[in-house]
């Protein structure tokens, strides 16, 4: 991404909406049931997850995005588009389908498995730069049927992850992921299932911390 200003409370833009998508992962300081609206328009919000992103990379915490904050913003991104630890790949519907025969068309749901990775690159910060296993991304009707998955399912849009960090139990992943936006947090036994219900008009506008 080339930032060509500096970004502050006020700032509206694309550039805005980009950065929104990078510091998604920094919605608060500990389990909250809010998230990081990303319409372009610089408030708040964003200031506060500015904030938390730039603390959590030993950067000065003032809330404005500049060089040193769009650096660092810029080395979580992948040349591919995808993220420094995430492959699109690695999100891929298991029925080798790729992103497509889901419930939107697969650019859609790649840019949505995009700002899906730089939540759960936040996630990966919070928990110590441990490596994250994806267990389940994206599913194609036909793989999330197959499943036993639901027909509206999250998956099915690119928006959900079972995720599987190394040497975290399920229990301290789900908290941890209660602070970094998602609005679907469901633990499991040996995984935890995470997703951005709340942000799309998906059908699923509700928080779901089971």
């Amino acid at each position: 991404m080339e930032w060509t200003r500096t970004l502050q409370n006020g700032s509206t833009g694309s550039d805005v909406r980009e950065l929104q998508i990078r510091v998604a992962g920094y919605a608060a300081d500990s389990a909250a049931q809010t998230y990081v609206i990303v319409d372009g328009v610089f408030g708040n919000g964003t200031e506060a997850a500015v904030k938390r992103f730039q603390r959590a990379y030993g950067l000065t915490a003032d809330g404005i995005a500049g060089p040193q904050t769009h650096t660092q913003l810029n080395a979580l991104e992948a040349s591919d588009g995808s993220t420094a630890n995430f492959a699109f790949s690695e999100f891929y519907s298991k029925d080798g389908s790729g992103f497509s025969g889901g419930n939107v068309g697969a650019s859609q749901v790649k840019e949505n498995v995009r700002r899906l990775m730089y939540k759960l690159e936040a996630l990966r910060k919070k928990l110590g730069n441990v490596p994250v296993t994806i267990n389940s991304g994206f599913r194609s009707l036909t793989h999330n049927a197959n499943v036993g998955g639901s027909s509206n399912s999250m998956h099915t849009y690119g928006i959900a992850a079972d995720i599987d960090p190394a040497g975290k139990t399920p229990s301290q992943v789900a908290s941890t992921a209660k602070s970094c936006g998602f609005s679907g947090v469901i633990l499991y036994n040996t995984f935890v299932h995470v997703d951005s219900r709340m942000e799309y008009s998906y059908g699923a506008r509700y928080w779901y911390w089971a």
